[in-house]
């Protein structure tokens, strides 16, 4: 207690330090030659002295000359700066109990500040939300299937309904093996994703948010499909309208394409399912989530990633499988929804603001995040333990405590 009450005092004081202050802390540190030129000529007080950089140091109009003062003064400032921000941090943890990292920018050539990342307090995997959200998105992609076989039914005639004019598509060659080559990318991404969630230590809340957000853009793009159907986007696609029969043919027919990923390379085809590009969403999906929940430091990662993910969207287009705007707007709906969506769950004062409103614009997200109140941080296990144990005690089996021998 009373050493917290001091680093208060000497934070407040060094930042209200007059020249005369700043004065005597040169003098104390050995640059005596220096008091008059910080202080009297150019008033340099407490905040002014830990904002200074080396470059201040350097230039006009202080421009020092001695290269090993300028280098041991700021080793003094850079430490007189950190015990500031140190002292603040500390307080700051004692009355909020909040987990931060905290970035100082060292010698930089701005005023030094702080980056605070609140990462979450409250990181339950609450498996049983995983599940209900698989619930979700397995219904969904039923749903989808069957909407395929609908739209399949009512694809217009192409000689009455000639594909329409496409900017990209009118003037890049069709490339026949362009999209079983972007749905292999698709494959390689999804192994990286399942090897980052397997030894992720929050895997069940990151399965949690790519089943809604799926399930979520998965059901708009059946609605979109429904209510237009727009004609074949290429004349090498062998598209013709046919109907499936009864309704048991139907779901049939839907079984057959969601037990096959609606994937060519496992031996489906559709036709008709146009807006929007699914296969885009897939691999937009796969990038963000991995750029995400991986160290910041793979960036080699990361820059294959977003390769992976816009090669693949030019192969859809090169395959002539999807007008431009289906691409587009699968691109930019799942990436926004992504973005909005860890927005407000990394802010918890989004959250927490206009709370109705969000239960009703969002209930999903209300509901799937209402444990976590902050960035669930990116830690890394050995997961079967973890797993065995994480299991046993959503259902509820308590591990027995071993009695004590002698």
């Amino acid at each position: 207690m009373a050493s917290s009450t001091r680093s208060k005092m000497k934070t407040a004081s060094v930042k209200n330090w007059n020249c005369q202050k700043v004065k005597e802390w040169i003098k104390n540190k050995g640059f005596p030659q220096y008091a008059e030129t910080f202080c009297d000529t150019h008033k340099i007080d407490g905040q002014v002295l830990l904002s200074l950089t080396e470059k201040d140091l350097k230039q006009p109009p202080l421009q020092l000359s001695v290269l090993g003062d300028i280098k041991k003064l700021m080793f003094h400032i850079t430490a007189l700066r950190s015990e500031v921000l140190g002292s603040e941090s500390n307080e700051l943890g004692s009355t909020e109990n909040s987990s931060e990292d905290e970035l100082f920018t060292g010698t930089q050539d701005f005023i030094t500040r702080k980056v605070k990342i609140h990462h979450s307090h409250h990181l339950d995997p609450e498996i049983w939300k995983t599940v209900l959200s698989f619930i979700y998105v397995f219904t969904v992609f039923l749903i989808t299937a069957f909407i395929m076989v609908i739209v399949h039914e009512r694809v217009p005639d192409v000689e009455k309904y000639p594909p329409l004019p496409d900017i990209f598509l009118d003037n890049v060659p069709f490339i026949p093996w362009a999209f079983h080559a972007a749905e292999l990318i698709g494959m390689g991404m999804g192994a990286v994703w399942i090897t980052t969630l397997f030894f992720h230590k929050h895997r069940f809340i990151l399965m949690r948010r790519m089943f809604s957000l799926l399930g979520t853009l998965f059901l708009l793009r059946s609605v979109c499909m429904l209510i237009t159907s727009l004609s074949v986007p290429s004349e090498h696609l062998a598209c013709e309208k046919k109907s499936y029969g009864d309704i048991w043919a139907k779901l049939k027919r839907a079984f057959e394409i969601w037990s096959g990923l609606g994937m060519t390379t496992t031996g489906v085809r559709t036709c008709g399912d146009y807006m929007f590009s699914g296969h885009t969403v897939i691999l937009t999906m796969l990038n963000f989530f991995i750029t995400e929940y991986t160290p910041r430091k793979l960036y080699y990662l990361h820059t294959c990633s977003w390769m992976a993910n816009m090669f693949g969207v030019f192969l859809i287009l090169a395959a002539h499988e999807h007008y431009s705007i289906d691409v587009f707007v699968a691109f930019y709906l799942t990436s926004r929804l992504f973005l909005y969506y860890h927005t407000l769950a990394n802010n918890r004062s989004l959250m927490d603001r206009d709370k109705g409103r969000r239960r009703f614009w969002f209930p999903l997200f209300s509901f799937f995040e209402s444990k976590c109140d902050g960035v669930v941080p990116n830690e890394f296990e050995w997961p079967v333990p973890r797993m065995i144990e994480g299991i046993k005690n959503s259902f509820g089996y308590a591990t027995p405590l071993k009695p004590k021998t002698n």
